[in-house]
């Protein structure tokens, strides 16, 4: 049997490179310029289809840094790998100035955790760039997200908010087929309560008919599913079933931080689907 390759994988694998003092996994790890490019190409060694570089942490309770601090940190890195590299490079952003500079030095997606609200500026901004851009499900901010969530009914309200800010997106110049969404797990919802009724409901996400990116790599829950009090990086197991029912609930791309990892369970997976003849 020919060995499986990369492009065989039924979902792309989008590494995080954190350039942060602060981000819940790996914050610090990789703030140098010259560690944050070995651990990129390390991703891209690994198997990653695209890499994911931001410069400011929206951990629950994670304080903003300015403009300049994001973009000193995150624009030279993206200038290096577009140097020596055709991967593609998202840039995890908030702000549209952010975004401009990664993009003008190489990125070809914007991921907008507040889903092109931050700013003013923030619709048209995306609809100048003509980059993919990914919308993200978030109730609250950073600061105060896990505070006091609530939601009637997670599925339905997060599958409406996503098809709202896709169509007024839309409505601001972005093109259709450069709309990515994201159910956003973690980001204002309770760990068990809220984010395991998502991931159960991602097929309704999904139905949307937008690429759905899904970002569930050693996030809380898992811990607290295992026992709570477990490191992120103790989290892979957990991190790699979530890629896997994403990838069974068809979503396009999953974000994280274990490339290899997750790689190697998506070929495993998608070879024993081919050979089943599911595919």
């Amino acid at each position: 049997m020919a060995k499986a390759s990369a492009a065989t994988l039924p979902v792309k694998v989008v590494g995080v490179v954190n350039v942060t003092p602060d981000s819940f996994s790996d914050g610090g790890r990789h703030l140098e310029p010259a560690a944050a490019l070995a651990h990129a190409r390390r991703l891209i060694a690994e198997g990653a289809d695209r890499l994911d570089i931001g410069g400011e942490s929206t951990r629950p309770g994670a304080q903003p840094v300015s403009e300049g601090e994001e973009i000193a940190r995150v624009v030279p890195l993206i200038r290096s790998l577009r140097a020596e590299s055709a991967i593609r490079i998202s840039v995890d952003t908030m702000k549209p100035a952010v975004a401009r500079q990664a993009v003008a030095a190489g990125a070809t997606m914007w991921n907008d955790v507040t889903a092109l609200r931050q700013a003013p500026e923030s619709l048209a901004t995306a609809a100048q760039l003509g980059c993919d851009v990914v919308l993200m499900h978030m109730q609250g901010e950073p600061q105060t997200m896990q505070a006091e969530p609530h939601y009637d009914d997670v599925v339905a309200e997060v599958a409406d908010f996503l098809a709202e800010r896709a169509a007024v997106a839309m409505a601001a110049g972005v093109a259709r087929e450069r709309i990515w969404l994201d159910p956003g797990v973690g980001f204002g919802k309770h760990m068990i309560g809220h984010n395991l009724p998502l991931l159960a409901g991602l097929e309704r996400i999904v139905g949307l008919g937008f690429p759905v990116l899904l970002g569930v790599s050693r996030k809380s829950f898992i811990g607290a599913l295992d026992g709570g009090g477990r490191d992120a990086d103790q989290r892979l197991g957990g991190s790699i079933a979530g890629a896997l029912w994403g990838a069974a609930a068809g979503v396009a791309a999953v974000r994280v931080h274990d490339v290899r990892e997750t790689v190697q369970a998506l070929r495993v997976w998608e070879a024993i689907a081919q050979a089943g003849g599911r595919r």
